[in-house]
């Protein structure tokens, strides 16, 4: 039986959390973050990344503490960080927390946000002092603004355990999108263009070289024949 002096444990996903769950789920619960952006400014060499290559992975910044990093990147008014503040069963709660700490190591440490939706119109708070993992820019791992083609080239040439680091941000704006639709992320939707134009262009070349070993394999072929002795009876 729950126990009402114990407060629930309830943890909010903004990053992989969001298409990948905690364990012992009792009820999820949308909203949106005020007073933080999602950036990819944390270095990742556990799951997107390895020690000496790291990926890059999202955290939480204040939006003060963003613009110290980053006069260049601004914050649109309209955009605005969701995600799901997950509510653990309490029978499992000191063991998802360990779980959560572990996967979070690489950098995060707790805080807690409260959690935003709207009803009836208004915007309102749904849950108060929620748990949130956030990599602080003081953190070994932080590595702050850096160009969008850079980032995005980094995105798409790294991988690590978890998978690799494009996945990563492919299914995380995708999660985003479908948990709010009628929400707009610059950041996420900025670096998925750049990153799936770079398959695009790989793509591109790979076809361009298959269809080059193609023609270079029938000229050969061709050269040959034209070229073979010619038998005079």
């Amino acid at each position: 039986m729950e126990n009402p002096d114990v407060p629930m444990y309830i943890v909010f996903g903004y990053g992989s959390l969001i298409f990948k769950p905690p364990p012992h789920v009792i009820a999820e619960t949308p909203g949106f973050l005020k007073g933080y952006v999602r950036r990819f400014a944390q270095s990742s060499n556990d799951h997107r990344g390895i020690p000496e290559d790291p990926g890059r992975v999202v955290t939480l910044i204040h939006i003060e503490d963003w613009n110290k990093f980053s006069a260049s990147d601004s914050f649109p008014h309209e955009d605005t960080v969701w995600g799901i503040a997950y509510s653990i069963d309490p029978t499992y709660a000191a063991e998802t927390k360990a779980y959560l700490d572990y996967r979070e190591k690489n950098g995060y440490t707790e805080t807690t946000v409260d959690v935003w939706g709207v009803r009836n119109g208004e915007e309102v708070v749904l849950l108060h002092d929620t748990t949130v993992y956030v990599a602080r820019p003081d953190n070994p791992a932080f590595v702050g603004s850096e160009p969008y083609d850079q980032l995005a080239h980094h995105i798409w040439s790294h991988q690590g355990p978890s998978g690799t680091n494009k996945e990563y941000l492919y299914r995380l704006s995708d999660a985003v999108r479908r948990l709010a639709p009628e929400s707009h992320d610059s950041h996420l939707v900025t670096l998925e263009a750049k990153v799936r134009a770079l398959d695009d262009e790989a793509a591109l070349v790979l076809y361009l070289l298959s269809v080059g070993c193609r023609t270079s394999i029938r000229l050969s072929k061709f050269w040959s024949f034209v070229t073979r002795p010619v038998v005079v009876l």
